[in-house]
Formats: structure tokens, C-alpha cells, sequence
């Protein structure tokens, strides 16, 4: 069957970049976005660094738009799905048909109790940022609290710092990280909030929020207080799948959808998932994988325009590369770190905290974690793609 219509829910990167790679592809169909944010397509990584440190502007950040793509463009939430009839219904009644339908639909943030509440941010969306920026603004020099120590938790306490403002990260785990990192390495890149004079306080959850209307504190459950004068809460998120009971499409514990190799939902290709919303099956490590990073998203993307326009569909391999700008350096992440893989932290020298850790699977690298240090993160990806020894990585590093 020809696919005369493709609907996609969802017009961050993932949603618009199967926009605008069916486009470069040749397909002259139909094209709707569907997405509630007005302010849709942009990019996120800048909302918590360069646009909430007031260097750009927020137009800078955009992906385009619907009209440069062909689209129709839909500001509304997804509501209900009929894959029988292949009818997508919006909140506001509209039904959309579809031929092709890829679900790029996103995530919340998780919240805490006591939520919404003045003073109180959470960082999703450019009117997030807005808000916290102005926020931030009428705080001066004051005190900000940042419950989580995650990417986006340690990006804004890096941006807070910036602007000279006393940031406390509060993580319960026993180091930002260390559960995709492992404890070792976790502990290492926590000291660079120290070196920048951030306040960490690990292995403590938060008990609620003090103050009302306006938060004044954050308690926590070891029975200290935390005076605050803004909170961002950076805690994960959970998909945007609610609104996919009853349609037959199978989740996960999480609301991650599950999907094939190609990324696809059911066995015909007519709908597919990509981005923070898909738990993708990866033949080679032969498992389901969600992964919540920005190149995910664009490949998963580009996988799925491939599937829809090419000749037959294309498997998706997890590649897992993420990045993070702190403090002003850069943290990049090169496949993911296994418990039971074998540590090395080779340190270099300079006036930024710069190392880089070998993950070791016997005599391979298994993965890579480089912190502000370019050299080694280009002796990383060659190991990657072409293999050599872990060894021969590690001298690599000591003799940069």
C-alpha cells in the first residue's frame, strides 16, 4: 500500500527530524504534527545552558517549522488511538487518519509532593526555562536548590553557578550518576560541582517541600532543612503514553512502548516509536532498551524515515552516545557501562578536572566516559569503531 498519509505525535527533535528527513527523502505525501507545545519544534539541550544563561536567545534554539516541511500542524495533545480503523484522536476531537503514524510523543518530568507551587521549577519545555530564568533573575545572588543530580541537575546547578548564585544539588543516590556510571567513576565527576563551588549532598532523599505559596525550604529525610529561595526538581521522567489505553499497544512497566529492531510497533510497520517514548528491542544485546538522550532520538528517527520511504525497513542499533556541557567543559559518554565491567581512570593534566575511564570487557572497551578532554574522546571512537584493546585505549590516554 502506498503511504499517502504519515502522522506524527510529538514535534521535538525526534518528531521533527522524521519531518524533515521524509521531505529530503523524496515523499510528497501528507504530513501532520501533532503536538500541545505552542512554542514546538526546538531543541532542549539549550534550555538548561545557553538559553538559561540568558547567551541566546530563545529563536536559536528552533528546529523549524511546520511550514518549511509541508505540515500540517496540530496544537493539540494526542488522546486516543484506533489502530483498527488507523484514527488518531486529539483533545480536541478532531480525528486525524493515517497511513504511517510514528509515536515521538515524549516524556514528563517526574514532580514531587507538594507541587505546583511558586518557586518551584521543573525544566521540559522552553516555557519551563522562561519561567525559571525570570526566576532565577529575581533571585540575584540567592540560594537554589536543585533536587537531582542527573544531566539536567548538574546543568542547571552549572548555569546557576555562572550567574553566581549558591546552588546545593541534592541526589540520593550515593554520587550524581552512579547508577549508570558505577559508584567509582560517579565519585570522581562529583567533584567537579565541588571544584565549582556547589554544595553536594548525596545518599538523601527529600522528605517535602517547605513554604506556602511560595517555597522558602526543602526538607529532607535525614531531618536537616534546606533554606531555598527557587527549586529546580530534576528527578527523571516517565512517557507521555497515558493516553494509549485501550489501544491495544503494548507498554512497559514504565509506559514505554515496545518495539522491534526497526522500531516498529506492530508486525505490518504502521506505526512506529521513537525518541524517550520507545523501549526498542536490540538484537545484539538481545533485550529491550529506552534510552532518554538526543541521539537516540535523531537516529531512531532517521531509521524510521528509512523504514517508511525505502524498499524494505532498516534495524536501529543502539549506538549510546550522550553528552553534557558543565562548568565549561564537556562530558561525553560512549556506549553503556556494565556492572560487571573492569575500571580505569586515567587523569590528564590542565587547569579543568580533566580524566577519562576505560569500561573493560576482558580485553576490549566496552565503553567510555571522557571529561573535558577532546584527545581522548577521539582515542575512544576509533577504539569503538574499529576495536582494538582496552589496553592499547588506556595507553593512548597516558601518552596524550
Amino acid at each position: 500500500m502506498s503511504v499517502r498519509r504519515v502522522v506524527i505525535v510529538g514535534a521535538s527533535v525526534g518528531g521533527s527530524r522524521v519531518a524533515s528527513g521524509l521531505r529530503q527523502a523524496g515523499y510528497t505525501g501528507s504530513i501532520a504534527l501533532v503536538d500541545p507545545d505552542p512554542d514546538a519544534p526546538y531543541d532542549r539541550p539549550p534550555l538548561s545552558k545557553q538559553i538559561l544563561a540568558g547567551d541566546w536567545a530563545p529563536d536559536r534554539a528552533s528546529l523549524g517549522s511546520a511550514g518549511q516541511w509541508r505540515a500540517e500542524r496540530h496544537t493539540a495533545a494526542a488522546a486516543a488511538l484506533d489502530p483498527a480503523r488507523r484514527v488518531l484522536r486529539l483533545d480536541t476531537g478532531d480525528e486525524l487518519e493515517y497511513d504511517r503514524l510514528v509515536l515521538a510523543c515524549g516524556a514528563s518530568p517526574r514532580t514531587l509532593p507538594g507541587m505546583p507551587r511558586r518557586g518551584v521549577h521543573l525544566l521540559r519545555t522552553l516555557a519551563d526555562c522562561q519561567a525559571l530564568r525570570a526566576d532565577l533573575d529575581r533571585i540575584g545572588s540567592g540560594r537554589l536548590v536543585v533536587v537531582g543530580g542527573g544531566f539536567i541537575g548538574a546543568e542547571v546547578a552549572s548555569t546557576a553557578r555562572s550567574r553566581g548564585i549558591g546552588t546545593t544539588v541534592v541526589e540520593a543516590l550515593p554520587a550524581p550518576l552512579s547508577g549508570l556510571l558505577g559508584e567509582e567513576v560517579a565519585a570522581e565527576l562529583a567533584l567537579l560541582h565541588e571544584d565549582n563551588g556547589v554544595r553536594l549532598l548525596c545518599g538523601v532523599s527529600v522528605a517535602g517541600l517547605v513554604g506556602d505559596p511560595v517555597v522558602t525550604g526543602v526538607a529532607l529525610t535525614d531531618g536537616r532543612t534546606l533554606d531555598a529561595d527557587a527549586v529546580v526538581v530534576g528527578i527523571g521522567v516517565r512517557p507521555n503514553t497515558d493516553w494509549l489505553a485501550g489501544s491495544g499497544v503494548a507498554l512497559d512497566d514504565d509506559g514505554g512502548v515496545l518495539c522491534d529492531e526497526h522500531c516498529a510497533v506492530d508486525a505490518d510497520h504502521t506505526v512506529y516509536a521513537i525518541g524517550d517514548v520507545a523501549r526498542c528491542h536490540d538484537p545484539l544485546l538481545r533485550r529491550h532498551l529506552r534510552v532518554e538522550h538526543w541521539t537516540n532520538a535523531v537516529e531512531q528517527a532517521d531509521a524510521v524515515v528509512r523504514g517508511i520511504v525505502g524498499p524494505a525497513p532498516v534495524a536501529y542499533r543502539h549506538a549510546f552516545f550522550v553528552w553534557s556541557d558543565q562548568y565549561g567543559g564537556k562530558i561525553t559518554l560512549l556506549g553503556r557501562p556494565d556492572p560487571g565491567d573492569d575500571v580505569t581512570v586515567v587523569r590528564g593534566a590542565g587547569p579543568l578536572r580533566r580524566f577519562a575511564v576505560a569500561y573493560r570487557r576482558g580485553a576490549r572497551l566496552g565503553a567510555a566516559l571522557t571529561v573535558n578532554w577532546p584527545k581522548a574522546l577521539v582515542a575512544a571512537r576509533r577504539s569503538l569503531d574499529a576495536p582494538s584493546g582496552a589496553d592499547d585505549v588506556v595507553a593512548a590516554w597516558k601518552n596524550l
